[in-house]
């Protein structure tokens, strides 16, 4: 008598294959929840260095003499929105403003959507203390709002 081989799965061959799954499955979320704040740290450093790079651009327009300051004013822009919404170039009054920026990055760690970009930001004015930074008549620094640490140890808010 021939015998027939059952053919499929038995429930222990079942029951490991499962268990492996699992495993590498509670592996790896860490590493992808990992690599997601990776990204997003990585999205504020560019953020941060765009914003200051347009910062110092329009302090040095300032400085050239391609914009026009009063004697009170220290030169750096009076909001976030001056850089995209540029200003009048003394030399040429009718032709394009000075723009410095496309647009406003939003700060990656803002949660709220329906914020406007330019408010997902602190901002330090030039007579506020590099150690207690405040918003004031003009923007010489911007810093993230968030109360996280970053990988490095140090707080999103002092980069």
């Amino acid at each position: 008598m021939k015998h027939r081989r059952a053919r499929g799965f038995t429930l222990i061959e079942i029951v490991v294959a499962a268990a492996i799954v699992g495993l590498l499955a509670t592996m790896v979320l860490p590493l992808a929840e990992r690599a997601a704040l990776r990204e997003r740290e990585s999205a504020l450093r560019t953020s941060l260095r765009d914003l200051r790079t347009a910062i110092d651009a329009y302090k040095a327009a300032v400085d050239a003499g391609r914009i026009r300051k009063r004697a009170d004013e220290s030169g750096y822009p009076a909001s976030l929105d001056v850089l995209v919404g540029g200003v009048a170039d003394p030399a040429h009054p009718d032709g394009p403003r000075i723009r410095f920026l496309r647009r406003i990055p939003r700060d990656p760690f803002f949660d709220d959507p329906k914020v406007p970009a330019a408010q997902t930001w602190g901002l330090r004015s030039y007579a506020s203390p590099p150690d207690a930074p405040e918003a004031g008549d003009d923007v010489f620094d911007v810093h993230s709002l968030s109360d996280r640490v970053g990988l490095n140890g140090i707080p999103y808010s002092e980069w």
